[in-house]
């Protein structure tokens, strides 16, 4: 089915993204999943080629183009040309959204012109070794004292991790008041106290760093609080709405990678004299295949209409990102099996996508969560 989300201005910017990861990214992926990392070099190139921070206003260097079909756009071919290990998605599509939305005039200029060149790289920190889903429950506090926070607590597997140079940080600047008490502070790299623990090691997204981040009394000045004190927690639900969209274009991107490999492996790989693909069950589980990859395609492109429209609800994107993942980890097992043992060998490209597809279920809020809110959504 004919897609009718773009224009040939999405289409441009399609093709320039496409060309710039085959040529700078590509090549190196093996390496980099090898390394557990990317080097830093690919963010300053992707800087220069306007790939990173676009929506910042033109006045701070970067294209001031809000427009969720561009992320959408660079979010596929990162798929497409199998260099998932840069963190360029959580960059432009979760924390620069609470820096544009909540940063000051001086934050932005101190901030702003560097994350449209790469010079500085974002993480952001909610999740600790005993709180995922919940947040309210997160124990890493900011006390005040005088003109800065005095930050403690420990987080975990934050994306970006060992890259980043500064890092969105939830804390509770009030302990005893709950998700009220809960305000974002930034911390940057150097800080006294603030130290990266391991870069961990995972069972898929190999070359996409992750780690533990260790906060001891940590100094963080006041200028560096996001928004208003104490309503850190509205942010971030406001907010998990656009990283859960970007979550479901990535696993319908990656359904439709999954199935064109798997559609080439069986028009070529022969068994008993034919094409695999020339036997009725493997025709019939391809058509199945194919089908609920337009179905997919076209539930998150009305999302996207409805994000570009200010109108996609809390709801709607839980929906999205549950469905989306769940259907992403059925397709995967089914294309690994059509593959045979061929699809539990690294060298083939769908054992990446099938190993790196099972954590969609569970960041953005695992999928039980999801129901929830959606099931909350109803009124029962």
């Amino acid at each position: 089915m004919k897609r009718r989300l773009f224009t040939e201005e999405h289409d441009a910017f399609r093709d320039m993204c496409h060309r710039l990861l085959a040529e700078r990214a590509a090549p190196y992926a093996e390496e980099w999943e090898a390394a557990g990392i990317v080097p830093r070099s690919i963010w300053t190139e992707a800087g220069k080629h306007g790939l990173l921070a676009f929506e910042v206003p033109e006045r701070f260097g970067g294209l001031g183009v809000s427009d969720f079909r561009y992320n959408m756009t660079l979010n596929e071919e990162i798929v497409r040309t199998g260099t998932v290990g840069v963190g360029f998605t959580l960059h432009n599509d979760v924390v620069l959204p609470y820096l544009l939305e909540l940063g000051n005039e001086e934050q932005h200029e101190r901030w702003l012109p560097k994350l449209v060149t790469g010079e500085l790289i974002t993480a952001i920190a909610m999740t600790e070794p005993g709180t995922g889903s919940d947040l309210k429950a997160i124990t890493t506090t900011a006390r005040p004292d005088g003109d800065h926070y005095v930050l403690n607590g420990v987080k975990t597997f934050i994306t970006n991790g060992m890259l980043s140079d500064m890092v969105i940080v939830a804390a509770k600047t009030d302990p005893a008041a709950g998700a009220k008490g809960i305000s974002l502070l930034v911390a940057e790299r150097g800080m006294p106290g603030f130290e990266r623990g391991r870069k961990l090691a995972k069972a898929g997204l190999k070359s996409q760093d992750t780690a533990e981040l260790f906060f001891s009394e940590v100094r963080v000045p006041r200028a560096n609080l996001l928004g208003e004190e104490g309503k850190g927690f509205s942010y971030l639900m406001r907010n998990l709405r656009q990283e859960r969209l970007s979550i479901a274009v990535n696993a319908v991107a990656v359904i439709e990678r999954a199935v064109e490999l798997t559609l080439d492996y069986c028009r070529q790989r022969h068994a008993f004299g034919q094409p695999i693909g020339a036997f009725q069950n493997t025709r019939f589980t391809l058509a199945d295949l194919t089908t609920k990859a337009e179905v997919a395609r076209a539930y998150v492109d009305r999302c996207v209409e409805e994000m570009l429209a200010g109108e996609l609800s809390a709801a709607d994107a839980a929906g999205a990102k549950q469905w989306t993942t769940d259907l992403q980890g059925e397709v995967m097992d089914t294309c690994v099996q059509l593959h045979g043992g061929y699809g539990f060998m690294d060298e083939y490209e769908v054992s990446r996508l099938w190993r790196d597809s099972r954590i969609s279920r569970i960041y953005g809020g695992t999928n039980e969560i999801m129901k929830e809110v959606v099931g909350r959504a109803l009124g029962v």
